[in-house]
């Protein structure tokens, strides 16, 4: 059974203050358009620059993760992007008007509230999950990390956390599903040791804190002066240490309380692979860092995965979509620009096309003729060339429109091309084309080993002349 993407009926905001910085900030959830993922605009920041949630953005894992692009940051997002997985939503675009997510409780549940308040909406789009389909492993010996994501038709997560401490002693909390999350996971918030609270504070890094959004687990013996300190800091009438060893400014809400945030911590951070996953996560004594280090080696393992998968076998006797002729009569390129030679399949989404590299090329007179190579910039512009036949495929008369590439982002040269190569380039479209700008991710192929790819936009304009 297909599942459909699914976003947001309509924007829904929330205000706090954000943990560290202490500065109020909104937050607004907004509608996105299918295969858009999740997405921080920062809109205090000229030119409202956009954040992508990826686990390659990320920046920092010291006191929450932070996620770093286009020259803006945004931190503390595992809270908000647990409760995005949590209720299975794809799809948002999320303004903010500071650099750090609200604090909020500490927990994700009045994120989850808000976003159930506005309600949701299924998308044309099916979801693609990817599967887990053999045990993948992280360590860290050193501290004693250990995680494994283990095949399984569902999202489930087991969590142990172990802090040899008196009070917390070892911690276990799971859920079987991923529809759980609301009601065993979402309102679990987060905690700290009061040792690691008076650091914080004596280096002023917890601006926000005002202990109604954070278990304090007291590990040392305390006395009342420094309790009558605490309560004078966070503007309390009184302070004292309950009887399960934590300060009195909270009730537990479940008893194990720590560890299902952990839990939390782990699905927001794994939010950052990109993708939903199929999968059971089991984990013990994780942490940011960790959760980050073992989410990029499962993007790892996807991108890998997923290359196999579109990887075109070229077979010279089949007819292809477009012949040489029939690609200049859509492209405006001529020899010796014309870096297309044919187009192998298309769709709406997609589209592969062939580049035969020989040595009859005028550029190999001037490009190391002793070791002759195609260039890396014209690897870009023959993936350009073959993403242009695809957004040029949307509108009716192509031959009345060329593309216009606004933007190459990402790119990598994976391996060297040399005459005598076949590449065969696949592009996708990364999100529906909107008034006329297309957005593509692109890779091209040596049989199976990849040694380009990139990021692309394009703009769609009508011409009259398109040899012009």
């Amino acid at each position: 059974m297909t599942i459909k993407q699914r976003t947001i009926k309509a924007p829904v905001s929330v205000s706090g203050t954000g943990l560290h910085t202490g500065e109020s900030v909104t937050m607004t959830f907004n509608p996105a358009a299918e295969n858009h993922g999740y997405k921080f605009r920062r809109i205090d920041i000229e030119g409202q620059p956009i954040i992508d949630a990826d686990v390659d953005n990320v920046t920092d894992t010291s006191r929450g993760t932070t996620i770093t692009q286009n020259g803006a940051s945004v931190s503390t997002v595992e809270h908000v992007l647990a409760a995005l997985v949590g209720l299975e939503v794809d799809n948002v675009l999320i303004d903010l008007d500071g650099p750090e997510i609200p604090i909020m409780d500490g927990s994700s549940i009045q994120f989850v509230d808000a976003l159930t308040q506005t309600g949701f909406v299924d998308q044309e789009a099916d979801r693609e999950y990817y599967y887990i389909t053999h045990n993948i492993h992280y360590t860290e010996e050193d501290r004693k990390v250990e995680m494994v994501a283990m095949p399984l038709d569902d999202y489930r997560f087991t969590c142990m956390v172990d802090y040899n401490s008196d009070v917390l002693g070892s911690q276990h909390a799971s859920i079987t599903t991923i529809t759980d999350f609301t009601k065993e996971i979402a309102s679990c918030r987060t905690f700290c040791f009061l040792h690691e609270l008076e650091m914080l504070l004596k280096h002023n890094l917890i601006k926000g804190g005002d202990l109604n959004n954070a278990i304090v687990v007291v590990d040392k013996e305390v006395d009342k002066e420094e309790l009558d300190t605490l309560a004078k800091l966070f503007n309390r009438k009184d302070i004292s240490v309950a009887p399960q060893g934590i300060l009195n400014n909270i009730e537990l809400r479940h008893q194990n309380e720590p560890a299902r945030h952990k839990l939390l911590d782990m699905i927001g951070d794994l939010a950052l692979v990109g993708v939903p996953l199929k999968g059971h996560i089991m984990a013990a004594r994780p942490g940011h860092a960790a959760n980050i280090a073992f989410g990029k080696k499962i993007k790892a393992i996807i991108k890998k995965e997923r290359s196999r998968k579109h990887l075109k076998v070229y077979d010279p006797n089949m007819t292809p979509v477009y012949d040489t002729v029939q690609i200049m009569n859509i492209l405006p390129h001529r020899q010796p620009f014309l870096m297309v030679d044919k187009i192998l399949e298309l769709t709406k989404s997609h589209v592969v096309g062939l580049k035969n590299v020989t040595m009859n090329e005028d550029l190999f007179m001037g490009h190391f003729p002793g070791a002759p190579l195609f260039p890396g910039v014209l690897q870009i512009e023959a993936m350009a060339q073959t993403g242009g036949i695809l957004v040029l495929n949307t509108v009716p008369d192509p031959e009345n429109y060329i593309t216009l590439f606004l933007k190459i982002e990402n790119a990598r040269f994976k391996a060297p091309v040399t005459p005598g190569d076949t590449v065969i380039f696949r592009c996708d479209l990364m999100q529906p084309i909107r008034r006329g700008i297309a957005q593509m991710k692109g890779v091209g192929m040596v049989g199976e080993r990849v040694v380009v790819e990139a990021e692309l936009m394009a703009q769609i304009v009508k011409t009259k002349n398109k040899e012009a």
